[in-house]
């Protein structure tokens, strides 16, 4: 397994566990003075996975196989 691959997989699984957030289920403290803190971390979190993603479609999208596939490469 690629270097690379293996980072994007190690990173997936620490954010499907931080997907878990047991400890905020009992935290009623507010955040911005409206948000709780709850909503505020999956907030976050959504914006993390979003770069997440966004670097793994970046890094190791299949462009050869997606040329060959356009039958742009010989």
């Amino acid at each position: 397994m690629k270097r690379t691959s293996l980072v994007f997989l190690t990173v997936f699984v620490l954010l499907a566990i931080l997907h878990q957030d047991f400890w905020n289920w009992d935290n009623a403290s507010l955040v911005f003075g409206f948000m709780p803190m709850g909503l505020a971390y999956h907030a976050l979190y959504t914006l993390v996975a979003t770069a997440f993603w966004a670097v793994v479609i970046k890094v190791a999208w299949p462009t050869k196989l997606e040329e060959w596939a356009e039958g742009g490469e010989e």
